[in-house]
């Protein structure tokens, strides 16, 4: 069975590579539409991944021409030909902390591994988020985001790295500046694994 974080992996590949097909698409046609955008992934999500997000879009809702996102914070991300995994790091520390919430929280960084792909290299790093306290210095539970940095391997080297994100147990792919961090999901996260941690007898 797949954990939490190759599922969160594999969605985030998902998406990554419907972008690359529509891209593929749009250079044989050698007419591509004047519409068509790269950074706009509502409209390169295939229908198969587009169901996966299903149960999420009520509330969390992707982009698209009938609707206006809601804009969250973002930063300047550095280009492809400057990247370095220290880099990248810093650069999510950099974006995490235009984040709202509450100064107990903790978090750390951790690089976790490099895929490489026809197109891209993807490089996956985990925030892990805790709220330790003098009493239990060791939280019982923590919550972790995993983000993906997507290095094209065809496209101009001066271009932007890309980003996505996405929170455990969730199954929406997220992208800087296109969502509104809620606090909430970290401690829905959190409680939730509390809950079951109190239902198991030992």
């Amino acid at each position: 069975m797949a954990t939490l974080e190759e599922e969160a992996h594999l969605l985030i590949d998902q998406v990554i590579n419907s972008a690359y097909k529509e891209i593929e698409r749009e250079f044989n046609r050698n007419t591509p539409s004047p519409n068509f955008k790269l950074d706009d992934m509502e409209s390169i999500i295939s229908s198969e991944s587009r169901a996966t997000y299903r149960d999420f879009e009520a509330v969390m809702a992707l982009p698209t021409s009938n609707t206006i996102a809601e804009r969250g914070p973002n930063i300047n991300w550095m280009s492809c030909s400057d990247f370095t995994v220290q880099k990248g790091k810093e650069q999510i520390d950099e974006y995490v902390k235009t984040w709202k919430y509450e100064s107990n929280w903790l978090y750390c960084i951790d690089f976790l591994k490099e895929d490489d792909h026809p197109y891209n290299k993807l490089y996956r790093y985990r925030v892990l988020w805790s709220i330790p306290t003098r009493r239990k210095p060791i939280p019982r539970a923590t919550a972790a985001v995993y983000f993906t940095l997507c290095i094209s391997t065809i496209k101009p080297k001066t271009l932007p790295v890309e980003v996505f994100f996405i929170f455990e147990t969730h199954k929406l792919v997220h992208r800087p500046g296109r969502v509104c961090f809620r606090e909430k999901w970290l401690k829905d996260i959190i409680s939730s694994k509390q809950i079951l941690s109190e239902q198991i007898k030992f």
